[in-house]
């Protein structure tokens, strides 16, 4: 969009790749990409065939325009992790992941924040700074999922709120685990009709 142009202008981008249609899917593609059934889990589990077409999406770009190095955030991290497995087998090119951006009440920048209200973003921004601090604070506990299990309906009932999944795994290979060590907590809710996802 004009909007996302004028960004990249003001921080000094120098070239921009702007692709249509034709330019993308010119060549039919002999295989369909399909998830591991260990990696149908949080958003995969719930969106049936959204990473599909974002890494069929991924893997046309990364062949047209061969990057050296790919720059991905870590807030929708699954897709990070999913994108980071593929190409990383195909390609030469190198994924880096950025930290998540977040406003002064910990809520995550996401283009989404835009259909709530003030009130919900408030919300939003209360529920962000909950999970942070319970995160740290499971450190010292033990049952972690059992806890995990009662922090969920706690949310829902202290923000109305409808959560998808909240849910403790490891980072790197995304298994669920009772260690906080190297772990990130995933979570996946809608205010209203609109649906947000966060870790931590």
């Amino acid at each position: 969009t004009n909007k996302d142009l004028l960004l990249l202008k003001n921080m000094k981008v120098n070239f921009v790749y702007l692709p249509n249609k034709k330019n993308v899917y010119n060549i039919k593609r002999k295989h369909k990409i399909k998830l591991n059934k260990k990696d149908q889990i949080l958003c995969a589990k719930h969106r049936k065939g959204h990473f599909e077409g974002v890494i069929h999406v991924m893997d046309r770009l990364t062949n047209l325009i061969k990057p050296k190095k790919i720059f991905m955030g870590e807030k929708d991290y699954q897709q990070l992790y999913l994108i980071k497995k593929y190409i990383k087998n195909k390609y030469k090119s190198t994924i880096i992941s950025c930290k998540t951006t977040r406003d002064t009440k910990k809520l995550a920048l996401s283009s989404r924040n835009v259909h709530l209200t003030k009130k919900q973003l408030t919300y939003a921004g209360k529920l962000a700074q909950d999970l942070i601090y319970f995160k740290k604070n499971l450190f010292k506990k033990k049952n972690i999922q059992k806890l995990i299990k009662l922090k969920k309906n706690l949310l829902e009932k202290l923000y109305n709120i409808n959560i998808e999944y909240l849910e403790l795994r490891n980072k790197f290979n995304l298994k669920k685990t009772n260690k906080i060590n190297n772990s990130k907590l995933f979570i996946a809710y809608y205010i209203n009709k609109i649906r947000l996802i966060d870790n931590f």
